[in-house]
């Protein structure tokens, strides 16, 4: 057991290493990464959708990178915001990490990008464990997912900078009770912002994109208490992004050549873009 321990710890240990030098890098460029994670099925495809189409009507560069197992469909969706958009195909992989995260972007990433929008793979569990340099860290939530989902997945929602709700439209369809929903947050993330959307009924809209730009210009961004007493906390006296650290017990996290058992591959990508 206690190898098994080492070894996940060598690995995010390598993780957060890259995580920070990808962090510098696009801090230079005056670019900042925004990492989605969601259970699949949330919703964060149709949000990010709008929120690309606006920031392009406010003449506000941006791009996204979004990560599945297998298919383009999400990369085809996006594209129709028209700003550049990258799909990466993970084969099997659940999780995306820093390092092959910097390899996607390389020679990709248009100059002027002030905003990236990371569509993580939809998972829960081993995404949350992996800093991928990101200036601002949204968990989202579907109001058919239930109001103890922060319970249940305490590594996500409790290192999120920011939680969005979605498909809030159809919220009294399904009894979703927002208090409890709020309350178990609270308990597991003091201090975070929840923000309701509804990517079909417009509630919401431009809210997690003008939360993005605060951070970018500097805004102090939420230190999550969880964040506060990792050992690796970087920068937290000025509110930025942290270095996501160590799963608590009851989570785990993969190493290279241990999921399901199998080889990690690097992500086979394709690029959808378009530029106004």
């Amino acid at each position: 057991m206690c190898r098994v321990v080492d070894l996940q710890q060598a690995v995010l240990a390598k993780n957060d290493a890259c995580a920070h030098t990808l962090r510098e890098d696009l801090a230079a460029r005056g670019t900042a990464l925004v990492n989605l994670l969601s259970s699949p099925g949330s919703g964060k495809t149709a949000l990010l959708e709008r929120e690309l189409t606006l920031a392009r009507s406010r003449k506000i560069p941006v791009a996204a990178l979004t990560a599945d197992l297998a298919t383009e469909n999400d990369a085809v969706r996006l594209a129709r915001s028209q700003v550049p958009v990258k799909q990466v195909l993970t084969d099997g992989l659940c999780h995306l990490e820093a390092e092959m995260l910097g390899g996607h972007l390389h020679g990709w990433l248009p100059a002027d990008t002030r905003l990236l929008f990371i569509e993580n793979v939809g998972n829960l569990v081993c995404p949350a464990s992996y800093d991928l340099g990101e200036t601002l860290r949204v968990v989202l939530a579907s109001v058919t997912e239930g109001e103890d989902k922060p319970l249940k997945y305490p590594t996500a929602f409790g290192l999120a900078h920011l939680v969005v709700v979605t498909k809030t439209d159809i919220a009294d369809a399904v009894a979703f009770d927002e208090a409890e929903f709020r309350a178990n947050v609270e308990r597991i993330n003091p201090g975070v912002e929840v923000v309701l959307t509804s990517a079909r009924g417009g509630t919401g809209d431009g809210v997690l994109l003008d939360r993005a730009l605060a951070a970018r210009d500097g805004a102090p961004v939420h230190i999550p208490v969880m964040t506060r007493k990792s050992h690796h906390v970087h920068d937290a006296e000025d509110g930025r992004a942290h270095e996501a650290g160590d799963a608590p017990d009851g989570e785990h996290t993969h190493a290279p050549g241990e999921h399901g058992g199998h080889p990690h591959p690097t992500g086979s990508d394709t690029v959808a873009s378009s530029r106004s």
